[in-house]
């Protein structure tokens, strides 16, 4: 990858984790705000608590995210960044636009996914 790819793959990394961070935030907003709209009966309790455990899931997922940019944040600073973790080979620049937190190639992303690591 060109010097100028990894600059816009950096700012768009950084992007999209002050995205995250600010669904997080939201969705966190959102989960201390269920149930407290009055007094709920047993359906809104339900509801509620499922709407809770969504949230709390999306929550994760999110975590993850953030987790996988930072580690492409990361690999940038090392100078590893759009190389394969697994075969040390590029990883196709089309891949890293689509992905750009990849840390495998297709090839071997389907080998991981497979056989694990």
């Amino acid at each position: 990858m060109t010097p100028e790819q990894i600059a816009q793959a950096r700012q768009r990394l950084l992007q999209m984790r002050q995205e995250l961070l600010d669904e997080a935030a939201h969705a966190y907003a959102e989960s201390q705000s269920l149930g407290k709209d009055g007094v709920p009966d047993i359906g809104d309790m339900s509801s509620n608590s499922y709407n809770q455990e969504v949230l709390i899931n999306l929550s994760n997922a999110q975590r993850r995210a953030a987790n996988d940019i930072d580690a492409a944040l990361e690999r940038i600073a090392a100078g590893v960044y759009g190389i394969c973790a697994r075969c040390e080979e590029e990883i196709a620049p089309r891949r890293m636009e689509v992905r750009p937190f990849s840390r495998y190639c297709v090839d071997c992303k389907t080998d991981v996914e497979k056989y694990g690591e």
